[in-house]
């Protein structure tokens, strides 16, 4: 139970690290030195990209992910839906060990994907003896849980789908804070009626979420915690890339989330219940998955908990709970035809690089990995000055040329390398040189999920809404 503490610790340290120069890297003890082709193999290690087969909205997506904790606890998963039209993705950033994070990250998709199709579908599938691994496909999905879990995680699922089939179909954005919030509750029973060590683990661990769920034109982003979702816009008049950020982090510095929980506990509580950015000062998000030293009722704490780990699982000051909830917020957008990518990515990433430095870094990418394409002449006739310019510019753009085909390897690249003049490879070789007892300390996990949207598709489909308004007949 003291990685609770340690886990926390680390985390602080890093927050008042992470943007140390490269002189001061250069202090730390000489490590081996890694090639460019080692420091390769290690960032390309985890990468994923997946191309869809047929026209729609999403074109293709590229993740990655560099492990700082052993074993990392970043988790990540994308799927589509297999009785409609439609993508969800997820990245979770866990804590106090890998567990709860692993967990969420199979289970909350499952969960999503039955409470947002059409009740009478749902019915008509649980007929036909449909479990949780029905309703999606998996693209990226290699672990599966053990075997004698297996079975209680089905089981709720089923008593889940049962309840949503006595209830009245919602919009999306309460359906997904319903989705997550009975995960979440699930977890709880779980640990409290199995006696089993490992669901124990998975609740008090805990894990921060960011979910994507993506159907038509309309996209929705859930998260709970502090991971974080950026649009890539690009303005067709300056060619010039914009940021949005689709989500707002839930910790210290959001003082409307502070305002929220003082407001949820008595004023003799408000010196204590968050000090030093901290919930009870331990923990840095304000939300998450599982955590429920820090939710369930002093009584549990002392029947179950304690006895197993001592009375250093208790944080200090726990005297009103819950303090935490994994409610998210959700966010909805309209994609439209200038939404050119979706960046979603646990805090490894924004602790090196801003949202706005994250779109400029993916669009220079999308613009650079055009040379890689092969040349097309244009259609008709052409002249020998024509293909001689059209030669010269792809010889120039050749100075611009990636190293990384992969988005997200390209980010990781920079949030390791970036300076003001470029990537300079020996920092990135420090940083994946750090002895594992001290990586912590200078980076934390990084998974990038980068989604690419279909333009022309997307135009279209505005295009088939507006002319069905213009023909629509007059009552």
């Amino acid at each position: 139970m003291f990685k609770f503490v340690l886990n926390d610790a680390a985390s602080y340290v890093r927050s008042n690290v992470r943007e140390f120069s490269l002189n001061a890297l250069r202090l730390l003890p000489q490590l081996p030195q890694l090639s460019p082709y080692d420091v390769n193999l290690v960032l390309r290690e985890n990468e994923f990209v997946y191309n869809f087969p047929v026209d729609g909205v999403i074109r293709s997506y590229e993740t990655n992910q560099l492990g700082s904790n052993w074993p990392c606890e970043d988790s990540r998963t994308e799927a589509s839906f297999l009785h409609r039209n439609g993508f969800i993705c997820g990245i979770f950033d866990g804590h106090a060990g890998a567990a709860c994070g692993q967990v969420v990250s199979k289970r909350l998709l499952r969960y999503v994907s039955a409470a947002t199709l059409p009740r009478q579908v749902l019915r008509e599938q649980m007929k036909q003896g449909a479990d949780s691994q029905s309703f999606l496909k998996c693209h990226n999905d290699n672990v599966d849980f053990v075997s004698m879990i297996k079975p209680m995680y089905e089981a709720s699922f089923l008593k889940y789908v049962n309840q949503l089939l006595e209830t009245p179909q919602r919009d999306v954005s309460s359906e997904l804070v319903n989705a997550f919030l009975q995960l979440d509750e699930e977890i709880s029973q779980e640990a409290l009626t199995s006696n089993d060590v490992r669901t124990m683990n998975v609740a008090l661990s805990g894990a921060v979420a960011c979910l994507v769920h993506i159907e038509g034109l309309q996209m929705h982003v859930a998260s709970t915690g502090d991971c974080g979702a950026v649009l890539g816009v690009l303005d067709p008049q300056t060619q010039q890339w914009h940021s949005k950020k689709l989500n707002i982090e839930h910790n210290a510095d959001n003082m409307s989330e502070v305002r929220r929980i003082l407001a949820e506990h008595p004023k003799e509580e408000h010196e204590t219940v968050i000090r030093n950015g901290r919930l009870l000062s331990q923990l840095a998000p304000l939300r998450a998955f599982g955590d429920f030293r820090y939710k369930w009722s002093q009584e549990i704490m002392q029947q179950k908990v304690l006895p197993m780990f001592g009375v250093q699982a208790m944080a200090p000051n726990y005297y009103t709970p819950p303090y935490l909830t994994a409610r998210p917020d959700v966010q909805q957008h309209e994609l439209g035809p200038n939404d050119k990518f979706l960046v979603i990515a646990s805090d490894g990433l924004w602790d090196f690089l801003p949202p706005s430095e994250v779109v400029s870094l993916v669009g220079e990418h999308i613009n650079s990995k055009k040379i890689l394409e092969p040349m097309r002449l244009p259609e008709g006739d052409t002249t020998l000055q024509e293909i001689s310019q059209q030669l010269a510019e792809r010889k120039a753009g050749l100075t611009r040329k990636p190293v990384d085909q992969n988005a997200a390897t390209h980010l990781i690249r920079h949030a390791l390398g970036g300076t003001d003049y470029g990537i300079e490879h020996s920092k990135i070789s420090y940083y994946l040189t750090l002895p594992r007892d001290a990586v912590r300390l200078y980076r934390d996990d990084i998974t990038i999920t980068v989604i690419y949207f279909n333009s022309e598709h997307i135009a279209k489909l505005h295009s088939d809404v507006d002319q069905t308004e213009v023909t629509a007949p007059v009552a």
